[in-house]
């Protein structure tokens, strides 16, 4: 029987038969494991030949992953940023060519720009918005094409057909930072991607208390995908993979409580007189929502607003006094969180022309009404501070 999404979310990975009817997938902690005979050893005929290669447990959470996101297969790595350095160092070679998406991750940026660049490898950065005029970028040692939709920070949606298409066409590889929308919101192989990382620290684990990357791929790149992340001896922790997989189970609730709250906040910051703009794409007068509605089928709580023209003393006062309102460098967890960015440096093709302070929010699972009389207090003491 085919199963729908809310329903595979709770059956994938798991075989209770298997486990003397443990409803989860216990925690294997293992480094060394034993064959029986030589044949056994040489020859690798087991599913489990050493603790980093994996486990019962990283593998049940491998096989759910790449189910809901309709990949061949998945592997994992201790954070969100190793799942993007081994995907590429494993999909790129000295003398290669990459195209990057201006809006992609800070620390995405210093690893191209750094470790990339130093092995030979040229970055190109280009447009998030440019869809089939990727063509024009397009180089014969041209080897991946690097999408991550929305943008971070910015959060512009990418037309991903589009340049998957041009990708395909050329011979490159069409990779995707997956972890905005989860593989609930977004399928990227439905719409052409070869590689899909998500940072499973956010919203697949939900609880802030895990750190954890994947990358999942089609078949016909699984090899060399999964021959660099051996090379490279990544592998993830299987006290984590458990928590991984405990929070998978709720994802689709508390998903669709993120993008409740978050629409309910984004609306009601788009009307505050202290507000320029909300970067929002599931809000209709945004310029990337005819394209995220068309390829997403819901939206995260993570969203940007822009304020207008403050002093930063003012910004400081509406946000150090904050009481649901985290200052953290994360998000996806269940708590509600706000920091202020900085696009210096990390903006180099089509850098956004704000005024005023770009605040990055991650609406949480408190009631809506709370979070909102929170930021109301909060442009209060701005307001009080004086511009």
């Amino acid at each position: 029987m085919k199963q729908k999404q809310d329903t595979l979310i709770v059956t994938l990975g798991r075989d209770p038969h298997a486990n003397f009817g443990v409803v989860n997938p216990p925690v294997y902690r293992a480094s060394t494991i034993l064959h029986p005979t030589v044949e056994a050893l040489r020859g690798r005929k087991q599913p489990y030949t050493y603790g980093r290669r994996g486990t019962p447990t990283t593998v049940a959470l491998q096989q759910t992953i790449a189910g809901l996101e309709g990949g061949h297969n998945t592997m994992l790595t201790p954070s969100g940023l190793s799942a993007v350095t081994t995907a590429l160092l494993s999909l790129l070679r000295t003398g290669d060519h990459l195209l990057m998406t201006d809006s992609v991750y800070g620390p995405t940026r210093h690893f191209c720009d750094t470790i990339l660049k130093r092995n030979g490898i040229e970055t190109e950065y280009y447009d998030p918005l440019i869809g089939a005029g990727i063509e024009r970028l397009m180089k014969t040692n041209t080897a991946v094409v690097f999408t991550e939709s929305p943008g971070s920070i910015t959060f512009e949606v990418q037309d991903i057909p589009a340049i998957a298409r041009v990708a395909h066409a050329r011979g490159a590889k069409l990779v995707i930072d997956n972890t905005w929308a989860s593989p609930l919101y977004f399928k990227p192989f439905e719409h052409g991607a070869d590689v899909s990382i998500q940072a499973i620290t956010k919203y697949l684990c939900g609880h802030s208390d895990a750190m954890m990357g994947a990358i999942t791929t089609n078949e016909e790149t699984w090899k060399s995908a999964l021959s660099g992340h051996g090379a490279l001896g990544q592998m993830a922790a299987p006290d984590d993979a458990y928590l991984v997989l405990r929070g998978i189970r709720t994802l689709s609730v508390r998903l669709e409580r993120h993008m409740k709250t978050g629409l309910t906040l984004a609306r009601w910051l788009a009307a505050r007189p202290e507000v320029a703009r909300v970067l929002h794409p599931a809000l209709e007068n945004d310029p990337g929502h005819a394209i995220w509605k068309r390829d997403f089928t819901g939206a995260s709580g993570l969203f940007g607003v822009v304020l207008k023209p403050c002093s930063d003393a003012a910004l400081a006062a509406m946000l150090d006094h904050l009481e649901l309102f985290g200052m953290g460098w994360s998000w996806g967890g269940f708590e509600s969180l706000i920091v202020p960015q900085d696009l210096t440096g990390i903006r180099t093709v089509t850098p956004p022309k704000f005024e005023g302070p770009l605040l990055r929010i991650h609406a949480g699972l408190e009631d809506p009404d709370d979070l909102i009389a929170d930021l109301d207090a909060g442009f209060a003491r701005l307001n009080a501070a004086g511009n």
